[in-house]
């Protein structure tokens, strides 16, 4: 009979290597893990906007229905989903007043696109996504990622007036903290 590879309890399937309270402890682990990457790359976005003297507004679900996330886990519907789906942040220009939803998201290969942001089911239409990635920080907005189009390095978005300095100072903390990522 084989055993867990972890515990060593009985398996009753062959198959698998792990029982099933260990894969589960496994998978939840592996979920908490994301999590923390993703609220690392928030953090140094976060601070990037900061630093480029804008107003700052954590606005996810995380944020603005405290413990909402763990109860939602698994949960289907349309609310759901809309709360799930809240960007993480509203920054605000400063100098000229304007307002921006910003989702931001970590891919170590730097590969994101419109379906993986749910397509035409994603209600903040007018969202910027920020992706993250080992190498880069890029920006496109929801209707660029509809049309097909490439994310740009932050740096060269024109409605964000940035700091192409700040943003490869922030960009090195990026390397920094997903190099094994």
């Amino acid at each position: 009979m084989a055993s867990c590879s972890n515990c060593g309890a009985r398996l009753t399937n062959s198959s698998h290597d792990l029982c099933l309270e260990c894969f589960k402890k496994e998978k939840e682990i592996g979920y908490r893990y994301q999590v923390i990457k993703g609220r690392i790359a928030e953090t140094i976005i976060e601070e990037l906007f900061l630093t480029l003297d804008y107003n700052v507004f954590r606005y996810g679900m995380e944020n603005s229905i405290p413990g909402v996330m763990t109860l939602l886990r698994g949960v289907r519907g349309d609310v759901a989903q809309n709360i799930k789906r809240m960007p993480d942040f509203v920054v605000q220009n400063k100098r000229t007043g304007e307002v921006f939803f910003v989702e931001v998201k970590f891919r170590a290969d730097g590969e994101f696109n419109y379906e993986k942001l749910g397509g035409d089911d994603y209600p903040y239409r007018n969202a910027h996504i920020i992706l993250v990635s080992k190498k880069h920080i890029k920006c496109a907005t929801v209707e660029e990622l509809k049309n097909g189009k490439e994310f740009q390095y932050l740096g060269s978005r024109k409605e964000f007036e940035t700091d192409k300095e700040t943003i490869i100072e922030f960009c090195k903390f990026a390397v920094q903290f997903f190099k094994d990522a």
